[in-house]
């Protein structure tokens, strides 16, 4: 077990956040269980944070000994040695706020309990159709809003009108620098590291562009179902489930230009601008640029699963695809030519999200006489699960014969820095809590991103609604997803 690390050396840790109270509107529900208590205590076991508050506000006759005990059986399973009392302490610090989202009285409660003394955060984790109502009664409700922070969870909106309402509806009480829209994957270590490597190594850089790079490929799939979530679902599709946010997320940062610095401004301009330069894939474009499936029964992990058409709350001859593959194109300089490939998928038969470049052939082949031919260079990088980078070259296998072999030079975040990437949900409250918004998306650039999202779906609604391939679960998705690749001789990667 690595004990001291020396790339950790010399390193200044971030400074402790200022004293805060977080509220978590809809408290109840499962992402609060799951995802930001284990967060807080992970930040508060490491020492990160210490001086806060939680306050759940949600509609359940709950009261404060119920909600901490709820919050115990959360933290119970977390792999983190700590003692009793200091669970205990941990736990001291949850309230409970019992009223509606339509309740004014409640949110007058809520603003004699958080004071002005401290910072508030504003937790989101509630259905979207909540949202507004929450926003204008904190709005109205007479509280000091300068020194609050407001996280908002995706889906943000349902396409471009209502995301701009909504974005409306914030900026009309908070201000741009106030407002945090997350994406949990962009705060996963090499999500961040990819713009160190690209621009702090300089071998990379040069060669990010048309004339160096064949084709990009972007995966996040999935091997979980719905989850129960068989109501929403049937409105999103994979389309505006993760297309919308996550992959053009990863495509933005895999494609975007140097920005001028660091700060959250100068690199979510380089974000807006290529969404803008994404091409539409408009009208009757959609037969021949993206492949809609749908799981049915199947095996996943050894289990047997049912299809997506049994699922609760899911219409027995449903259309809504639970896979998509897209060919995208981004209109610049840089980019022209470059085919970018997008899939994502449920039920499939491994969990894994990566991207992977591979670059353009040698201009000229010197070992046609050789028993083998030299394989593409691969440049990937794992973001879930094991997340690390890997690039992949050609070398002569040792020996009399002329052969060729691809060969692997690896890099991974655990055995390089001997520890654990934080939780990408405990880096982004920290970044909240300093009132960092780099890793969250803009009011501009989560409209253009709907901009292509929303002409994509009536797109599909129009022209290839009924266009569905089936796949079964356990599987890597729709056989017909290898059509996108085939005009430009390139195989998707295994899942």
């Amino acid at each position: 077990m690595i004990t001291t690390n020396p790339l950790r050396a010399g390193l200044s840790l971030q400074q402790e956040p200022p004293p805060f109270t977080i509220v978590i509107f809809g408290a109840t529900g499962d992402l609060t269980a799951k995802k930001l208590v284990p967060a807080l205590f992970s930040l508060f076991i490491k020492g990160t944070i210490a001086d806060f508050n939680v306050i759940g506000f949600a509609r359940r006759p709950w009261s404060d000994e119920s909600f901490r005990e709820r919050m115990a059986e959360a933290i119970a399973p977390l792999p983190f040695h700590a003692e009793a009392n200091v669970r205990r302490s941990f736990l001291q610090k949850f309230t409970y706020l019992q009223s509606n989202f339509q309740d004014r009285d409640g949110y007058l409660k809520l603003a004699t309990r958080i004071g002005t003394k401290r910072l508030a955060v504003f937790y989101l984790s509630t259905p979207p159709t909540a949202y507004e109502t929450i926003i204008e009664n904190l709005g109205t409700a007479g509280g000091d809003l300068s020194q609050t922070r407001i996280i908002v969870e995706k889906p943000f909106g349902y396409d471009l009108a209502s995301a701009r309402s909504l974005n409306d509806r914030l900026l009309a009480h908070f201000t741009e620098s106030q407002i945090f829209r997350i994406d949990h994957y962009l705060g996963k270590e090499t999500v961040q590291n990819m713009m160190v490597l690209r621009f702090g190594n300089s071998i990379f850089e040069p060669m990010w562009n048309n004339r160096y790079i064949h084709h990009v490929q972007i995966t996040v799939a999935e091997t979980l179902g719905i989850e129960g979530r068989g109501h929403y679902y049937e409105k999103a599709g994979a389309v505006r489930d993760i297309l919308q946010n996550h992959l053009l997320q990863l495509l933005c940062l895999a494609a975007m230009e140097p920005p001028i610095d660091l700060t959250a401004n100068s690199i979510r301009n380089e974000k807006v601008k290529v969404l803008s330069g994404l091409k539409l894939i408009k009208g009757a474009d959609v037969k021949g640029n993206i492949v809609r499936g749908q799981y049915t029964e199947g095996f996943v992990g050894g289990e047997s699963v049912i299809g997506y058409r049994e699922e609760n709350d899911v219409a027995p001859d449903s259309r809504v695809e639970t896979y998509i593959a897209l060919r995208v194109f981004i209109d610049t300089w840089r980019w022209a030519g470059v085919p970018f490939f997008l899939r994502t998928g449920k039920r499939l038969s491994r969990r894994l999200t990566e991207i992977s470049v591979q670059f353009q052939k040698p201009p000229v082949s010197l070992f046609g006489g050789w028993m083998s031919a030299p394989k593409p260079n691969i440049l990937t990088w794992r973001i879930q699960p094991d997340e690390g980078m890997r690039f992949v070259f050609n070398s002569k296998i040792p020996g009399f014969k002329p052969l060729l072999s691809p060969v692997h030079m690896r890099f991974a975040y655990g055995s390089a820095f001997g520890e654990e990437s934080p939780d990408a949900y405990e880096r982004l409250l920290v970044d909240v809590l300093h009132g960092d918004s780099t890793l969250f998306t803009r009011n501009d650039e989560i409209e253009a991103a709907w901009n292509f999202t929303t002409e994509l779906a009536a797109s599909v609604a129009d022209y290839a609604a009924d266009d569905l391939s089936l796949y079964r679960a356990g599987t890597g998705g729709p056989a017909r997803a290898q059509e996108l690749l085939g005009p430009h001789h390139a195989t998707w990667r295994r899942l």
